[in-house]
């Protein structure tokens, strides 16, 4: 049966402009897979990549990927991780070339690695060992292969990276291992003591996915520097659209990365399949076009998702959206689809930090396995890795696509998760304002140095905010510029094309209140403010405590007040992750990389970088980690001359044998007398003759550039946030026509603690606070410095890693906000 099937579709493919195969075969999905086996289902499955049904019902549409599997970028720092954490703890570490064409061919493909095997390739895009679409594994006789290449090796771990299909067939190995065991044992290929030594396989899998689609990990491998590479596109054409209409076709399976583009980019209309578009969308569509154009608009983004619909389920295609918008506005129409390009590049900070905490927990959750531990996915929750049940994982990301193939749309944006469901109800919210009137006003400024997210959260602000009926009033350079009357009030065109640029569009300034309290009580006064949203870094939580305090001297003050961290230096207490923090790390990995590759063909050579931060390492140890650094001095961190004379030792060491560059970072404030110059010098003299040394100030670099995907996207949503609580604190303290809000819930920090966001008292938080030295007491990154110095190869104590916490996929869960 399958294989009639196969042949039938291997026969009958029709390729498109993209380079993608398609058949139409004239029966239901739930009859064609009604008539096969579990095992002859998956070998389907991993033929075709998913299940699309079009128009008729007993049309099924087999979209089929053939030869290679391709996935996004950051696979490469997750066989880096694997690779030296399984070292670290003792193990033998083979790579296998190939996936699971390797595993069945075995010989050559399955090759032991060594902790210089996978040396300066955390940079690199794809994955230097191969992937494959293997058929051989979909039959037992493939699986029996696979497992006597194993066995003979003596490999009883396996870490699997790659989509629900590829783990799925893990999986289903796994289950089988016994019995394949048995059959070898029978064939006489391996022997009855070799059958009980390795009896059991653990597996542990990765999610290596562009798509972010494995419910349950909030993001997955790939998806990051996927949406980087979309958004330079995106950013590129949007300077040469003036006056025009730009249609973008985001290609991927599954659609979080069109809705993150449509939001990061502030699209004027989205089309995804999971919302298809109600009856007589043409008309609404060309009507809000025109009223974008007639209130001084000059471009317009309209971003199609691949194999978006209507509510019949009938494709909307990018060409049908132009020749609409051609007939019906006349406005000069071009369209551009991404494809393959979104695959490509180097991995983002982001990737490259997430594959290396997932690949470090899959090791130590192989090690930790037992015959009777399920087979897990290592999955992000937060800023903490979890283990997630592999199968609940698979069957929760299988019943998405079986909700959008019965069209219960709805139900499918909430099995994407409450981070998709959020996603999609902000940018309606943000796309278009429908008349509302409320008798509320509120302020917005931008305070302390420029940071790249700011114009993201005030745009989002300004738009919630005349949504809801307030008068908005923007301040240009922070509390002085309110001090001073720079108000002015905003319409909804006035933030129009802010989200993608990078610094403060309003203007900033580190002063604060106490300077100028009379004048600016005067103005808030004066303007009847009702509300205050301040967007910035250190000085806006101080600025905002300030005012908090002089509450008793000042009724005026006696007004909510919200605080959105933006900062690169990311320390701001109240949230694990500042506005502009992601941004940076970027921009300082990319600096890292280009000075690391102008070593290339030279002799031996070590780099000692500086990066900003204040005393605040986040930034150092990032950084550290996304560029595979030797070391990252920071303040949190207290070190002395024989912690130093120990790290250059160390990297002697390396660099007599295969290493031919090395990386050190220094956080700007991290220790008085070790400045830079100094640990210059000292790595200069003790590695003479080994290695020569050179010196780099990242300085203000680290503070400019558009902002990354993660930045617009989390400034967007926590400006959102920010105005909805507000409009709820204006509310319900409304007292005889005046807001008059004096209790310490009313002025706080919204952040991102764990995986919510949460809003967090300014006089709560001031106990956290280490006011001397401007940063929270205590801070989680800390917990990633052991990860760099074990993938560093340095001796360091195991004791103090903490292993992820097991999480089951449900609905439940999946109903959870991530809040990026």
């Amino acid at each position: 049966m399958i294989g009639q099937k196969c042949e039938i579709i291997e026969n009958n493919l029709r390729t498109d402009r993209r380079g993608w195969s398609w058949l139409y075969l004239n029966i239901s999905r739930n009859d064609f897979l009604g008539l096969l086996s579990a095992e002859e289902e998956y070998t389907l499955f991993k033929l075709c990549s998913t299940w699309l049904c079009w128009g008729n019902s007993k049309t099924l549409k087999v979209r089929c990927l053939c030869c290679t599997s391709c996935h996004g970028a950051g696979m490469n720092a997750a066989v880096r991780a694997v690779t030296r954490m399984g070292i670290y703890v003792g193990a033998k570490v083979y790579l296998i070339y190939e996936g699971y064409q390797g595993l069945v061919d075995g010989g050559d493909n399955i090759t032991l690695a060594h902790w210089h095997s996978v040396t300066n390739i955390i940079q690199l895009g794809g994955t230097v060992i191969g992937s494959a679409r293997c058929k051989a594994f979909t039959t037992r006789e493939g699986r029996v292969a696979a497992a006597f290449n194993l066995v003979k090796r003596g490999i009883t771990n396996l870490c699997v990276c790659g989509g629900d299909g590829s783990l799925t067939g893990a999986n289903i190995f796994r289950n089988e291992w016994s019995g394949l065991l048995a059959e070898l044992l029978a064939k006489g290929r391996i022997t009855a003591e070799t059958a009980k030594q390795y009896g059991h396989l653990n597996i542990v899998g990765l999610v290596g996915s562009i798509d972010n689609d494995f419910c349950g990990t909030d993001m997955t491998i790939g998806a990051d520097s996927a949406l980087h590479r979309i958004m330079e596109i995106v950013d590129a054409i949007t300077t040469t659209a003036i006056s025009r209409l730009m249609l973008i076709e985001v290609c991927s399976l599954h659609r979080y990365l069109a809705l993150v583009t449509a939001l990061a980019s502030g699209a004027d209309w989205l089309f995804i399949p999971e919302a298809p578009p109600e009856e007589g969308w043409e008309e609404l569509m060309c009507t809000r076009l025109g009223e974008s154009r007639s209130k001084g608009s000059r471009l317009n983004v309209i971003i199609v998702a691949e194999g978006a619909i209507n509510k019949k389920g009938e494709q909307i295609s990018s060409g049908y959206i132009k020749d609409l918008v051609v007939k019906r506005l006349g406005y000069d129409t071009r369209v551009t689809v991404l494809g393959h390009v979104q695959r490509g590049g180097t991995p983002s900070a982001f990737d490259r930090v997430l594959s290396s905490k997932l690949g470090v927990e899959a090791v130590v959750a192989l090690m930790e396995a037992t015959p009777d531990t399920p087979a897990c996915v290592i999955g992000l929750s937060g800023n903490q890795s979890v283990r997630l049940p592999l199968m609940e994982g698979v069957e929760m990301t299988k019943e998405v696509q079986r909700a959008m193939n019965e069209k219960r749309f709805e139900e499918a944006i909430q099995l994407r998760g409450r981070s998709f469901e959020n996603n999609w109800g902000i940018y309606k919210l943000l796309a278009y304002q429908k008349p509302a009137q409320s008798n509320f006003s509120l302020a917005i400024l931008n305070v302390g140095a420029p940071a790249a997210g700011m114009n993201a959260a005030v745009r989002s602000a300004v738009r919630v905010g005349l949504a809801a009926g307030h008068k908005v009033y923007t301040v240009s350079d922070g509390f002085e510029g309110l001090a001073n009357g720079a108000v002015k009030e905003v319409s909804w065109n006035t933030v129009a094309g802010w989200t993608g640029q990078g610094g403060s569009l309003l203007g900033t300034k580190r002063t604060l209140p106490s300077s100028c309290m009379e004048k600016l009580v005067e103005n808030i006064n004066k303007y009847n403010i009702q509300a205050l949203l301040v967007v910035g870094g250190f000085e806006a939580y101080e600025g905002i405590l300030e005012l908090f305090e002089a509450r008793g001297s000042y009724n005026e003050l006696c007004i909510p007040m919200c605080i959105i961290p933006a900062t690169i230096s990311n320390n701001v207490p109240g949230t694990d992750f500042s506005l502009g923090s992601d941004t940076a790390v970027n921009a300082a990995m990319e600096s890292c990389d280009k000075i690391k590759q102008s070593a290339t063909g030279t002799k031996r050579r070590v780099f000692v970088v500086e990066t900003m931060g204040g005393y605040c390492g986040y930034l150092a140890s990032t950084t550290g980690i996304a560029v595979g650094a030797d070391a990252a001095y920071i303040f949190e961190e207290p070190f002395n001359i024989h912690d130093l004379k120990m790290n250059v030792e160390h990297l002697t060491e390396k660099m007599k044998k295969d290493i031919q560059r090395g990386l050190v970072l220094r956080n700007e404030k991290c220790h008085m007398h070790y400045t830079t110059d100094f640990i210059y010098n000292l790595y200069s003299a003790e590695g003479k003759g080994i290695f020569d040394c050179r010196v780099n100030v990242l300085g203000h670099l680290q503070q400019g550039g558009t902002p990354s995907p993660f930045d617009r996207n989390f400034g967007t949503k926590l400006g959102v946030r920010a105005v909805q609580w507000l409009t709820e604190r204006m509310t319900s303290t409304l007292r005889h026509g005046r807001v008059f809000a004096n209790s310490p819930d009313t002025a706080c920090v919204v952040g991102l603690n764990k995986k919510v966001i949460s809003f967090s008292p300014v006089t709560e938080l001031k106990a956290q606070t280490d006011f001397e030295h401007r940063m929270p007491k205590e801070q989680w990154w800390l917990s990633l410095r052991l990860m760099l110095k074990m993938l560093a190869k340095y001796q360091t104590s195991f004791n103090q890693y903490i292993t992820g916490e097991i999480e089951h996929v449900t609905r439940q869960s999946l109903s959870i906000d991530t809040g990026f």
